[in-house]
């Protein structure tokens, strides 16, 4: 099969899940505002009113549709030649499976509340069963350190903590309007530039159906009003183990190196942990920060970056926008080294010392000036203040197209509109 119809089943499956979206979100915020399954404010949560919070379920919709039309083309030419199917990927299965799992315990958490011991134990049991059943896990380094394979008893317990902290830093960040959205599909979208890369046209069909699917989702957080809706643990917990396959993936694969520059040495782990640096650093950082005021890793406070930003005056979305070119920034600082022949240890340390610069730094350095009032800060404020964009009329022009109703199909039930003004708000 020739690439450029590989790459047209990726566009396919991409836009299909855009679509599917599209179609699903207003039907399900009109669901969640019925049965007031609503995220509500308190001291920690920066919003001020009830939010719907089942984006999870439309964004896991649009992977599926995406997931099935992508698989369906791509398996037309077979079928025409009636020959055997050759399948992207065998693994596909076991991820989707997987990130089932992670919607209904996401779903749970969002309308009764799970125990952080709970949600543990059930993220490493669905880790675990991932490694189990796809037979994939981090069980290379591929020369770094002059590492090469992993025994399974190591690599495995590596490879559920890894899988863990992940899922765990794509939840956490999930705090203001578009964040851990808009930066999982900045990271679907390196992701599946390196899958196109390495020639993994099944993990390459998910990778842009989730980032499509992301996208009107992303939309509508950030500039909607009444048809703004958050992605809630359903949404952060399938994300979470799809950036956690998409690590494990890209590290299991042939190197990169062995497709297209065989002179220039391509570090996957630097690559993987540049592409998650603002979740995984940031969550990081606030993790140690809590162990060492005696607290726990996991008691929710207001210490992470996109708290610092806004206790600045940032505007939400200017706040997304700028951890997203935080992370490609660093990304592009390891597209660097690569370029540069770089070894493979450097290209890791490069890595994390970008990372703690750009991530621990920014956020030492707002908190420094906040907490002290100094004169530069007392500038930030009022330069802050230019970045609340809600009242621009082009912006409410926006606003008001997306919080216009939506048009339900002729065969649905009722022949009316969803309202997004609707008698439970």
């Amino acid at each position: 099969m020739h690439t450029t119809y590989k790459i047209f089943t990726v566009l396919i499956a991409a836009i299909m899940a855009l679509m599917a979206v599209r179609w699903i979100y207003f039907r399900i915020l009109a669901i969640a505002k019925k049965k007031n399954v609503v995220d509500n404010p308190n001291a920690r949560k920066l919003q001020k009113q009830p939010v719907p919070v089942m984006g999870g379920i439309a964004v896991f919709f649009g992977v599926l549709a995406g997931l099935l039309v992508g698989t369906s083309v791509y398996a037309l030419p077979f079928l025409l030649s009636h020959e055997p199917v050759d399948l992207p990927s065998s693994s596909l299965l076991s991820v989707l499976a997987a990130m089932g799992i992670m919607l209904y315990m996401g779903a749970i958490d969002d309308m009764i509340g799970l125990s952080a011991v709970k949600r543990l134990l059930i993220e490493m049991g669905v880790v675990l069963g991932l490694i189990m059943s796809s037979g994939g896990c981090i069980d290379t380094f591929r020369g770094m350190w002059g590492v090469g394979a992993l025994s399974w008893w190591l690599a495995v317990p590596l490879t559920v903590f890894a899988g863990v902290g992940i899922i765990n830093s794509i939840n956490m960040i999930d705090g203001v309007n578009g964040l851990s959205s808009g930066i999982c599909m900045t990271c679907s979208i390196l992701f599946g530039v390196a899958f196109i890369r390495i020639m993994d046209w099944g993990n390459a069909v998910l990778a842009f159906s989730m980032a499509a699917a992301l996208m009107p989702f992303f939309i509508h957080n950030v500039f909607g009003s009444k048809s703004r809706m958050f992605i809630g643990d359903a949404g952060t917990m399938v994300m979470g183990i799809l950036m956690t396959w998409f690590t494990i993936s890209t590290l299991r694969a042939p190197a990169m190196t062995e497709y297209y520059t065989p002179v220039v040495r391509t570090n996957m782990v630097a690559m993987c942990l540049a592409i998650l640096s603002v979740p995984v650093f940031d969550t990081l950082r606030v993790m140690i920060m809590r162990m060492l005021k005696g607290s726990s890793p996991f008691k929710a406070d207001m210490t992470h970056l996109h708290h610092a930003f806004i206790q600045i005056g940032v505007s939400h979305s200017i706040t997304a926008l700028i951890e997203i070119l935080i992370d490609v920034v660093i990304v592009g600082i390891w597209g660097v080294c690569v370029l540069l022949r770089v070894n493979l240890d450097w290209q890791l340390y490069i890595v994390l010392m970008a990372a703690l610069l750009m991530v621990w730094g920014t956020y030492f350095f707002l908190h420094y000036h906040t907490v002290h009032q100094t004169a530069l800060w007392q500038r930030m404020t009022q330069m802050s203040r230019k970045t609340h964009l809600g009242h621009t009329a082009w912006w409410l022009r926006f606003q008001a197209f997306l919080d216009s109703p939506e048009v339900i199909d002729p065969d649905d039930e009722g022949h009316h509109r969803y309202e997004n003004n609707h008698e439970n708000d």
